[in-house]
Order: C-alpha cells, then structure tokens, then sequence
C-alpha cells in the first residue's frame, strides 16, 4: 500500500520555472537546464520502480516515496522506503545508462558509455549513511528497533552492472530494477516472524510522515542569478512564450495562438517558486509586467489564498 505518494518535487519545479524565465544568454543557463535534465532523469528512474513494487502485497507492505528527514544533526533523503511487520527496506535509485563498475578498492561507481569513463559518488556508502541516519532517527523518537537493510536499483535496464570478482557479494546490494520483487522474497526467508507489531508498525508510519520535510531552498541564490535578472511577464502554459498579450479579457500567445482567461496562475507560481510565497501588488506588477494596478489587484483578490494588511502594505499569500 502507498503511505506516501512520488511527485513531482519542489526541486524539479523550481529548475522548471527557472528555465522558464532565465535569458537564453545568461552564464548560468546552460548550468540551469543540465540540473534540471538530471533531476528530471532521477525522477524518471524513480517512477520506473513502481511496477515490481505493485508485485508486493498491498496489505504487507507500506511504501512512502521521496522522504526526507532529520536526525541529530542532518538532513537525510530516501527515494523509496518500504515497511512491514518483518523489516524495512531502504532503496536507492540511479538512473545511469552504460556499464556501472563498481570499484570497491577506491569506493567510488565508474560509468562507461561511449567510451568515456566518468566517476560517480559510491552510492554503496550513500546507502550505508542513509542506514546509519535512519537508526538514529528512530532511536532519537523512541520507535521499536526493526531490522534495516538497503538496496541500489539500477532503474535502466540496458545498463551492465560489474565490480571486480572478489568483491561477488556486491549482488546482494545492488539489483537491476525487476529484480526487486525477487530479493524482497529472500529477505522474507530471513524474517520469518513479525519484529513489529500492527501498532507498533502503525506508530513507524504516523511518525514517518509527521516528521517528513521537503527541502525548500531558495533557487536563485543557488544558481546566483538575481530577481531582475528573470523573464518578466505572463507566460504560455502551452508553449511557454514569454510574454502574452492582453486582449479582451483574455490572454493571448502571438506564438501558438491559445486565448486563455487564467495563463496568470502558472505565472503567479512561477513567482511563488522562484522568489517568495507571499506578494505585494507592485511586486506582482512588476514580475508580470501589467502596467494596470486594478488588473493586478482583480488577478491577486481571485488567486491568492488570503491576504494580510491594507493599502499599500497588503500582503498576498500566492
């Protein structure tokens, strides 16, 4: 059963509205849209893991997608996490095509794919931390001990996993993506009576989800790229044409013609994405580019979720 559903993360959003909106000419462009290629390769292999886990028994197995917690002193994300009664299982997805050396002398993943070698983080020790921080976390909220093991899902299938031939155990840690159902199966001869009670199970799921906090860090000063910097103006939801026209009420794409009363609201998240949740009037005008302070004012009072303060001091909650 899905406790806790994939979707598309803040993080994705926020690339996806940055390249919207940054000049084709600026430094950071190319940097912004290889980010956003790759998250979005993540997220594409990640998806990739739901049919062998719809194999699993819905009322045995809970499953929570894109967690993100915190134990003493970190931050720690899992793709997957997968409880029941008898274990809980951590994994990791990658989404690397070619062949996959793991080199356990050095400890790190080497990629091979057209005859170029690139070296990857060892997502073994990545694995091992996520262990380590979840035993943490569950001591740190007084949750019953249960057995924790990990896994790296190779989500393409035409890669080709290799490491040296004494390292042979690596199998049992890394898997391609259909084999998952299989190796769940092999830790359930392991666990042969429940570690976990239904309430006890219960309470692991009630504190997962409380404690789950996504990461909302602010995208332009990571890619240093200032608010006046950004493509003002509404925008196609469509064709992504930057800026529409106003006509009659609606809005108007010169680039492939759509006529739409509310192209705003993908532009107001825009805003709420890239620079701030909440709004002034003139703030808005001006990231829209609307010289009409009564439009803004019309757009804002039907958009917002609510509003604080009065005149020129109100505040729009987007």
């Amino acid at each position: 059963m899905i406790i806790k559903k994939r979707e598309v993360s803040l993080s994705i959003q926020k690339l996806q509205a940055l390249v919207r909106r940054t000049p084709r000419n600026h430094p950071k462009y190319p940097l912004i849209q290889e980010n956003l290629s790759k998250t979005m390769a993540g997220h594409k292999g990640e998806t990739s893991l739901d049919y062998p886990l719809s194999f699993l028994q819905e009322n045995k197995y809970f499953i929570l997608h894109d967690l993100r917690l915190k134990d003493s002193k970190h931050f720690f994300q899992i793709d997957t996490l997968v409880l029941s009664q008898n274990f809980i299982l951590i994994l990791e997805v990658k989404n690397i095509a070619g062949t996959l050396y793991f080199d356990q002398e050095f400890n790190q993943l080497i990629r091979t794919k057209n005859g170029i070698e690139k070296a990857f983080p060892d997502p073994l020790i990545q694995v091992q931390r996520q262990e380590a921080q979840l035993k943490n976390w569950m001591a740190l909220n007084r949750l019953p001990a249960v057995p924790i093991h990990s896994l790296i899902i190779i989500s393409n299938p035409g890669s080709i996993i290799r490491t040296s031939p004494q390292y042979k155990s690596l199998s049992q840690k890394v898997i391609h993506r259909d084999y998952l159902p299989e190796r769940i199966r092999q830790l359930e001869k392991l666990y042969l009576k429940n570690q976990l009670s239904e309430k006890e199970l219960k309470k692991w799921i009630r504190q997962l989800k409380k404690q789950h906090e996504a990461a909302d860090h602010s995208i332009l000063e990571r890619f240093n790229v200032t608010r006046e910097q950004l493509r003002k103006g509404i925008h196609c939801p469509v064709c992504e044409f930057i800026p529409l026209a106003r006509i009659y009420g609606n809005w108007h794409c010169p680039n492939c013609s759509l006529l739409s009363k509310d192209a705003h609201l993908s532009s107001l998240k825009d805003y709420s994405l890239l620079i701030n949740s909440e709004a002034s009037s003139s703030e808005v005008r001006d990231f829209l580019n609307i010289s009409d302070i009564h439009l803004t004012s019309r757009l804002l009072r039907s958009a917002a979720k609510e509003s604080t303060g009065k005149n020129k001091g109100k505040r729009y909650t987007l």
